[in-house]
């Protein structure tokens, strides 16, 4: 009995523990899902609400806001309590901001659950990478790759399937919610009987993550923030203001197009990432940085031609730009960053690329307010051009062999 007891526990155990790594990937996906959720949406919302620009890109920013709040604390607290109860928890909390979505009459419930989603979102990101890492800590690299792409591919399937919920469905501001609270409980019922991949606890007390990068890589680390805060201030308007835009400027008043314009982006944006990741790092950044700039270009002449077909082709040729972009960015960070100081340095990152999300975006819904969106969009995009555009000089101007910090 003795002698057999522990083969079957040794057994046992990696049976349960195969499908908690693509299980936790499915999950990221999915999360990158709920936060996109609303963007075909956001529309549906201006007209029944009689929403200003600026309302509707608060309500967006604030996901944001929550999801940084995530980031700085939400890796140190599963290094004490495990991996589990957050991701359990996370799970828990974006049901209950899809239920609040469900039942929303006002501008308040959508705060309160973009809100719960940022949070529950950025705890997801954290925890989730640090679980794949408990479970293939030789495969480092390659989770973070992967899991760059799944983001974009979660995000493209939900604002796809919840535009064409809300098109043809029973409810526009219900179904598309309900379907998606109904994948996520469904993925919560898989994780509860997953073991807990980190074993090893910390003892040490909680703290908030320490913005800081060190000088010997600061002009690294300009180079790689300077390419995502661009490429992030973009993503902000296109989950907010741009499907209702790109309806307008096309004339075609139709929630599924909106849909397909975003969804088409996060499908290219994966699609550039699968293929870019056997780039080197760097010059897939630089490539990205100035994709990203010529993209905006185009994407303004594509309004301005009022062809649909135009819209969604600039999408997806900004999809491969920032896939590159973001991507080629966070591989060579990863790359250049001192090992001891790791969390400290992404939590910059990340405080910088969550900052170009909200303020920018906050700003173009008050200019649009203000003057309306088709005077201000140029202009925007002309700034963040030059951003990108920067970005991509930067990259050229370091441009040397790495080394590698240990």
């Amino acid at each position: 009995m003795s002698t057999t007891f522990p083969t079957a526990v040794q057994t046992s155990t990696p049976r349960r523990s195969i499908p908690a790594y693509p299980l936790l990937i499915t999950l990221m996906a999915v999360a990158l899902g709920v936060s996109g959720a609303p963007a075909p949406l956001y529309g549906i919302y201006q007209q029944k609400w009689h929403l200003a620009p600026i309302t509707t890109t608060v309500i967006f920013s604030v996901y944001a806001f929550g999801a940084l709040a995530a980031v700085l604390v939400a890796g140190v607290v599963s290094d004490r309590f495990g991996r589990k109860p957050l991701l359990v928890g996370a799970m828990v909390a974006m049901i209950a901001g899809l239920a609040i979505f469900m039942l929303a009459n006002g501008v308040a419930a959508l705060i309160v659950a973009r809100a719960l989603h940022g949070m529950a979102v950025g705890t997801t990101v954290v925890v989730g990478s640090a679980a794949l890492l408990d479970l293939r800590p030789e495969h480092g690299a390659r989770t973070g790759h992967l899991t760059g792409i799944m983001f974009n591919v979660g995000i493209a399937a939900t604002i796809l399937g919840a535009s064409l919920l809300a098109q043809f469905g029973p409810d526009p501001l219900v179904m598309p919610y309900a379907v998606v609270a109904l994948v996520v409980l469904l993925l919560l019922l898989a994780v509860l009987p997953i073991p807990e991949p980190h074993r090893n606890r910390s003892s040490a007390p909680i703290r908030i993550a320490r913005p800081a990068v060190p000088a010997s890589i600061a002009a690294d680390f300009r180079f790689a923030v300077l390419g995502v805060m661009a490429a992030w201030s973009v993503l902000g308007v296109y989950l907010s203001l741009f499907p209702a835009f790109a309806g307008q400027k096309t004339g075609v008043h139709s929630v599924v197009f909106g849909g397909v314009v975003v969804a088409a982006m996060a499908a290219s944006a994966a699609v550039s990432q699968a293929v870019g990741g056997r780039l080197d790092a760097r010059r897939a950044a630089i490539i990205g940085d100035f994709g990203t700039a010529f993209a905006l270009g185009l994407g303004v002449l594509a309004l301005d031609s009022h062809h649909a077909t135009l819209v969604v082709l600039a999408a997806v040729l900004m999809g491969l730009a920032f896939g590159l972009a973001f991507g080629g960015s966070l591989r060579y960070l990863g790359r250049v960053v001192p090992a001891d100081r790791r969390g400290e340095v992404m939590s910059a990152y990340y405080l910088l690329a969550y900052a170009a999300m909200a303020a920018p975006t906050i700003l173009a819904g008050w200019a649009a307010t203000t003057w309306g969106l088709a005077p201000v969009f140029p202009w925007f995009t002309a700034a963040v051009a030059l951003a990108c555009v920067a970005a991509g000089a930067l990259g050229l101007q370091g441009s040397k062999p790495v080394v590698i910090a240990a």
